[in-house]
């Protein structure tokens, strides 16, 4: 519907929060960099990630005493903006930014004190839109777009996919759907209350990237 290849990864019932694969790598149009998941036990989950995108990019790593993790990085058009949070350190902060920023990347760091991960609390909708719950993080670094903040009473509102012209979002967050329709975009409902108790998001289950060989 959506005009995305969907490519399924084998299971892995050793490692439980493989399904959350969005942790494990950031893709960009030039490169994908592996992430080094801040939780010990995610660790081996970035080996079935890098058998896979090594078709698609050059692969970079992110390296001890770093750690990253993928929901921490909302990118907007040429902006990379990174959750300094119990996940994603100084280091692996720097790292980044020294891998992707002679790309043409920015990189901002953003305080997060409310949630695990910074796109619990922010979501990219196209153009230079960014759905945000003002209380989980510090907006101050987002200077460079514009913020639609979610309703006050739907916390969760803030995380929603792109893909294409559509954006998908949590089917309990209607009043935030309204607020993002009414902006011009097109919402599309996900039923996700069974992630919703290991507090996941809709950006959590998936990498989203342009497909191309590598070579």
């Amino acid at each position: 519907m959506l005009g995305a290849r969907v490519i399924a990864l084998p299971e892995e019932p050793e490692l439980p929060d493989a399904i959350f694969v969005e942790d494990t790598a950031v893709v960009l149009d030039e490169i994908a960099v592996l992430a080094r998941p801040g939780a010990a036990s995610r660790l081996a989950e970035v080996d079935t990630i890098e058998s896979v995108l090594t078709t698609y990019r050059p692969l970079h790593r992110i390296e001890a005493p770093g750690t990253l993790d993928g929901g921490d990085v909302l990118r907007v058009q040429r902006a990379l903006y990174v959750g300094r949070s119990t996940r994603t350190n100084e280091a692996g902060i720097t790292q980044l930014a020294q891998l992707v920023e002679p790309l043409g990347y920015r990189v901002r760091a953003v305080p997060v004190a409310g949630c695990l991960h910074l796109k619990s609390a922010c979501s990219h909708v196209g153009d230079s839109l960014v759905l945000v719950n003002g209380n989980w993080i510090d907006t101050g670094a987002f200077t460079e777009v514009e913020l639609l903040e979610i309703d006050a009473a739907e916390p969760a509102a803030a995380n929603a996919v792109l893909v294409e012209d559509a954006i998908l979002m949590a089917s309990d967050v209607p009043r935030t759907a309204d607020l993002v329709r009414n902006r011009g975009r097109r919402v599309v409902t996900v039923d996700l209350s069974e992630l919703r108790k290991a507090e996941a998001g809709g950006t959590c289950m998936s990498l989203i990237f342009e497909e191309r060989s590598e070579g």
